[in-house]
């Protein structure tokens, strides 16, 4: 039986609700990018190479719908949208980070691939950031 309801969702526990508003393929790396400043939209479909503009334009919207991200239409010629983190949305840097440690460490000491499928694999992999 769910412990707390939220947004007309129900969870078992707060880690359920961190995982509902940061997880899945492109939040973290979403989140990431404007860590340090405000992005145009373009500028994070360029550098999300693999996003559709379905899904980075349906991510942007639960970030913001969230308070994790604002979104600025700036009135300039040409008007213009940028993003950046809220100080709620600041808050998730710290928890991306220790992801990436976590992520960092593992992939040290399971170079050659996943422990349990290491049966003579010669591949090495490599450490992207998030």
């Amino acid at each position: 039986m769910p412990r707390f309801k939220w947004d007309n969702k129900s969870y078992n526990n707060p880690v359920e609700l961190a995982l509902d508003l940061i997880g899945g393929k492109w939040k973290m790396p979403i989140l990431w990018r404007l860590k340090d400043r405000p992005w145009r939209y373009n500028e994070l479909r360029r550098e999300l190479d693999r996003i559709t503009h379905k899904m980075l334009t349906e991510q942007l919207r639960e970030l913001e719908y969230h308070g994790l991200v604002h979104r600025d239409v700036k009135q300039a010629v040409p008007p213009h949208v940028e993003y950046s983190l809220t100080v709620e949305g600041e808050r998730t840097i710290s928890v991306i980070e220790t992801l990436r440690d976590f992520g960092k460490s593992y992939l040290d000491r399971n170079q050659k691939g996943p422990p349990g499928l290491n049966h003579g694999r010669t591949g090495t992999a490599s450490a992207a950031e998030p």
